[in-house]
C-alpha cells in the first residue's frame, strides 16, 4: 500500500480548512436528508437497536434493497441470499475484489476512477488494467476496441462505475451492451458501482448492467444511501448478486466489518419505501446546482464539460492558461479561495488527464455563488 498513502480529498479537504477556502473538491453535501428517514434512525436508537445486526443486514433493509431492484429496474433478488448489506459503496467493492479475484488476476478500471478501486485491486495481489475514458462530443466515453484489447487471458472482472465518479458521464446502453458482451464472451464477472443511479440529469436513464441478457449471473451490483439521501456519512450500502458470489464476498466481509450499524440500516430501509419522492426533488435541485456552476466555471474562462449525473463538473483548464491540474488545485486557495480535485490523480497515466480539474456542486446555492465569485478572479 505504499504507493497509495493520503488520498487527494484528505489533502485537498484539509487545505481547505487550513486556508478557509471554499471547499468544491469533497463530494459531500452540505445540507442532510429527508427529516423522516433522520427521525427513523433516532427512534431505531432510543428503540434499542444499537446491538450486532445480522452480517447479512437487517431483514428489513435487505427486503427493502430487494422491492426496490424488483419495482426499479425488474431485478429480482432473494432477500435471504442475494442481497449483502454493507459499509458503504467503497466496502462493498473491496470486499468484492478480494474475495472473487486471487493474486496475479486483471481487473479492468476505466480511468479516471474512484482511488479506492486501485486500492482494493492491489491489496488482492491483483493487476489493474485501465481503459481510458476520452472526451468524444462532449462527454467522456470509452474505445470498445480499447476495452476489448485490456482483456487477456488473466482477466478475472470489470469495474464498472456508471454515473460515473469523476467524469459525471453516464454510459450509454451501447457503451452498457459492448461491456456486457465482453463479460459474456470471456466469461467475466462485472463489479458495479453504481451509488449515483438516482442522480441522473436531463432525462438520461441509469441502465443497471444486470439487466442485459446473461449479466444478472455475472454481476455484482453495488450501490449505497449515502449519495441517494444526502447521508455520506451514514455508510450504509449493500450488494445484490447471485447467492454464490455473495456468499463468498460475505466471507471476507465478516473479517473487515462484520456487520454496519442497525439504526441507520433500518432508517434507509424506511427511505427507500417513502423517500423517492424527496430523492427525485434532490435530483431536481442538483440539476439546477449543476448548471449555475457550469455557467459560473464558463464566466470564469474553463472549458465545461456537462455532466450527466453524480455530484461533478469536469473542467479544462486550458484556456485559462494553466497546463497541470494538481499545481493549479494546490494554488487555487490562494488565487481564488477555493478548493478542487485534479483529475490526473485518479489515472495510469495522469498525462492524459493532465489538464482536467473537478468541482462539486452538491453546495447550497450561496455556496456555489460565493466560489463563482471568488473564480471570477481567475479571469
Amino acid at each position: 500500500m505504499r504507493e497509495f498513502g493520503t488520498t487527494v480529498f484528505a489533502e485537498m479537504t484539509a487545505m481547505a480548512v487550513r486556508t478557509g477556502s471554499i471547499n468544491l473538491g469533497q463530494g459531500f453535501p452540505d445540507e442532510d436528508g429527508p427529516a423522516a428517514m433522520l427521525a427513523r434512525a433516532v427512534e431505531a436508537i432510543h428503540g434499542g437497536f444499537n446491538q450486532y445486526p445480522p452480517g447479512p443486514g437487517v431483514s428489513e433493509l435487505r427486503q427493502a434493497v430487494a422491492d426496490h431492484q424488483k419495482l426499479r429496474y425488474g431485478l429480482a433478488y432473494d432477500p435471504d441470499g442475494e442481497i449483502l448489506v454493507t459499509v458503504g459503496a467503497t466496502e462493498a467493492i473491496t470486499a468484492a475484489v478480494l474475495a472473487l479475484c486471487e493474486p496475479g488476476s486483471e481487473v479492468i478500471v476505466f480511468e479516471p476512477y474512484y482511488d479506492s478501486y486501485p486500492a482494493a485491486i492491489a491489496m488482492a495481489g491483483a493487476v489493474r488494467r485501465a481503459v481510458p475514458l476520452r472526451v468524444d462530443g462532449g462527454r467522456f466515453a470509452f474505445d470498445p476496441a480499447e476495452l476489448a484489447a485490456a482483456v487477456t487471458p488473466r482477466t478475472r472482472a470489470i469495474l464498472v462505475n456508471s454515473p460515473h465518479n469523476p467524469t459525471g458521464t453516464v454510459f450509454t446502453p451501447a457503451e452498457m451492451a459492448a461491456i456486457a458482451a465482453l463479460c459474456r464472451e470471456h466469461d467475466l464477472i462485472a463489479i458495479t458501482d453504481e451509488v449515483y443511479e438516482h442522480l441522473t440529469f436531463d432525462g438520461v436513464p441509469h441502465v443497471p448492467l444486470a439487466t442485459l441478457p446473461g449479466m444478472r449471473e455475472r454481476t455484482v451490483a453495488v450501490s449505497s444511501a449515502g449519495k441517494t439521501f444526502s447521508v455520506t456519512g451514514w455508510k450504509t450500502g449493500w450488494i445484490c448478486a447471485p447467492a454464490e458470489l455473495i456468499s463468498a464476498v460475505q466471507t471476507v466481509k465478516q473479517f473487515l466489518t462484520f456487520t454496519s450499524a442497525a439504526p441507520f440500516q433500518l432508517a434507509v430501509a424506511y427511505a427507500l419505501r417513502h423517500e423517492l419522492e424527496w430523492v427525485g426533488a434532490l435530483r431536481e435541485t442538483l440539476q439546477g446546482k449543476r448548471d449555475r456552476l457550469m455557467a459560473g466555471l464558463a464566466a470564469a474562462g474553463f472549458e465545461v464539460l456537462r455532466p450527466a449525473g453524480t455530484y461533478f463538473v469536469q473542467t479544462d483548464i486550458r484556456p485559462l492558461g494553466f497546463a497541470d491540474g494538481l499545481d493549479l488545485a494546490r494554488r487555487l486557495p490562494e488565487l481564488a479561495g477555493v478548493v478542487a480535485i485534479p483529475t490526473q490523480v485518479f489515472y495510469d497515466e495522469p498525462e492524459t488527464g493532465r489538464h482536467y480539474v473537478r468541482f462539486a456542486f452538491c453546495k447550497k446555492d450561496s455556496v456555489i455563488d460565493e466560489a463563482i465569485s471568488r473564480l471570477a478572479r481567475l479571469g
